[in-house]
């Protein structure tokens, strides 16, 4: 909760400006929700750019005042909604309950969902950082069909490491994503396992960005505060382009 809308669409116009049509990964924009519909215009000459809400009601429709629906979000032309971001979870005590239902909602209305999991520091110190992960995704998650969790994407974001400047280590992350894909091995298969995109998010930035990117498990990123500014943020996705590429050739 940022940027005012001439602010958000000067940002979103310097993304583009700074777009590399060569590059080949996936780049999804989670601005305000009313702003969405304005920006949909700006990135249509942009295919690799989608538009994501930062949430959804796990309501259908009804009295429910102040809320957005799954299907009034898909109609101004969202693709993806994060579900379960920490803040979520922390500041509105968002329950696994609730974020299994907007999981259901999002994907009734064809919303693809980025699901979001991760642990606390008190979590972590204590040892239970994957027993908190795994809990949070069989309980929010893993009651999707193999068929429709494809189309999902995961992002594990420990909350120590969001906003603070202190970014997990590589080691660190990779450890959690290798964990999560195992998980969905576990329920799934190991083709989903390897499908699935599972990205990191916590303290991004254009420093660190190649250095996470190159991990074996880490396919992406979640990306907060530098995504403000469009020249940080565009060097995040020239760092995805390069290792995307690297890969490519190596292949």
């Amino acid at each position: 909760m940022n940027l005012l809308y001439a602010e958000a669409l000067a940002l979103v116009d310097g993304v583009i400006d700074g777009f590399d049509e060569s590059g080949t990964c996936e780049i999804i924009l989670a601005p305000p929700s009313l702003y969405i519909h304005g920006i949909l215009g700006r990135i249509q000459k942009c295919p690799q750019i989608s538009l994501a809400s930062q949430n959804c009601s796990e309501h259908a429709k009804g009295a429910f005042t102040g809320e957005l629906s799954a299907a009034m979000l898909a109609s101004v032309g969202a693709e993806y909604v994060l579900i379960g971001h920490s803040e979520r979870r922390a500041l509105y005590k968002e329950t696994d309950s609730q974020i299994a239902g907007k999981i259901s909602r999002a994907v009734e209305n064809s919303l693809l969902p980025i699901f979001c999991c991760g642990e606390t520091l008190e979590q972590r110190n204590a040892g239970l950082h994957k027993s908190t992960v795994e809990s949070q995704l069989k309980n929010g998650l893993f009651h999707l069909n193999e068929k429709i969790i494809r189309d999902c994407i995961i992002a594990y974001e420990p909350v120590w490491a969001i906003g603070t400047g202190v970014n997990a280590t590589s080691a660190q992350a990779q450890e959690m994503h290798a964990f999560i894909r195992q998980l969905i091995r576990e329920k799934y298969s190991d083709q989903v396992a390897q499908e699935i995109p599972v990205l990191y998010g916590g303290s991004v930035n254009s420093n660190n960005a190649t250095e996470l990117f190159g991990c074996e498990d880490v396919d992406g990123g979640l990306v907060g505060g530098a995504s403000l500014k469009a020249k940080e943020f565009n060097q995040i996705i020239a760092s995805m382009n390069a290792f995307l590429k690297h890969n490519l050739v190596k292949n």
